[in-house]
């Protein structure tokens, strides 16, 4: 099992950042590669620029905490956990850290690429830029 973890500081309040990703369906404006998604109770199915299309579980969103987590029940998984954390730093300062433990071990540095990416459009994003 391979973990990999990500993280950006954001000139953005931790609220501000937490509104970009707390919403499960708001993935495809922040995730590379992600076109769509249906979201039905807790589970999401992401749908991806390739054609295929993964469910994934929603295990926590929690607004106090500013915890996202999900786990990826596609087939290709033997196992996954996904996690996204939202740190406030201070006012208008804050950490969000990616991370991804995933079994087969390539499926981790492949979400992992992503999410590293996935942090610059959350940043862009909750920063107001214009290149989100």
């Amino acid at each position: 099992m391979a973990t990999v973890r990500y993280e950006r500081r954001i000139a953005a309040a931790a609220d501000a950042v937490w509104a970009v990703v707390e919403d499960p369906r708001s993935i495809p404006t922040w995730f590379p590669g992600i076109v769509s998604c249906d979201v039905d109770g807790r589970v999401r199915t992401i749908h991806l620029a390739n054609g295929l299309s993964m469910p994934e579980e929603i295990m926590v969103s929690d607004r106090l905490l500013r915890r996202f987590a999900y786990r990826i029940t596609s087939p290709l998984y033997r196992s996954h956990l996904g996690t996204i954390d939202v740190i406030a730093l201070g006012p208008h300062d804050s950490l969000c850290v990616y991370s991804t433990t995933a079994e087969p071990d390539v499926l981790a540095l492949v979400i992992g690429g992503g999410s590293d990416a996935a942090l610059d459009q959350i940043k862009a994003l909750a920063e107001g830029r214009k290149d989100a």
